[in-house]
């Protein structure tokens, strides 16, 4: 019984944060300076520099702040200054779109809907069901 009624909590759950993240990628899109690309990937350019970009394959150093849509904070490597090295091919989907679009130094915000991040199942007790992820995202470096 306990069981049945979880599942019940947690479809709920899901749904409320489906709810949620459609009506705020909705009115997001038509904020000033928001760019949408086909995949439903938003982003907005905080800070734009010229030269390398990495593609698919790279390696990358990164600042980020990564948060749900409440404002929980996932990861925030600018507040332990100490920035992360990634595999672009081992991100969610959202990420190895949106980075490519950036060069060394750039500054974007991302805004990740669940499709293109964890979907349906979320990830443990940190990322909810249907969750849009937010990211604050620096490249630093390509390694």
């Amino acid at each position: 019984m306990a069981k049945r009624e979880s599942k019940t909590k947690n479809k709920g759950a899901a749904g409320h944060h489906r709810k949620m993240g459609e009506e705020f990628l909705e009115q997001n899109r038509h904020k000033e300076g928001v760019i949408e690309t086909a995949s439903g990937l938003q982003y907005l350019i905080v800070e734009q520099t010229n030269g390398d970009k990495p593609d698919e394959w790279s390696t990358v150093r990164i600042h980020q702040r990564a948060q749900l849509l409440d404002g929980k904070i996932l990861e925030d490597t600018y507040r332990q200054n100490k920035p992360d090295e990634v595999a672009l091919n081992e991100m969610i989907e959202g990420l190895q779109e949106g980075l490519p679009l950036m060069s060394i130094g750039s500054r974007y915000k991302f805004w990740v809907p669940a499709e293109l991040a964890w979907g349906r199942k979320g990830t443990s007790n940190k990322i909810p069901p249907f969750a849009v992820l937010a990211f604050d995202i620096r490249l630093v470096e390509i390694c």
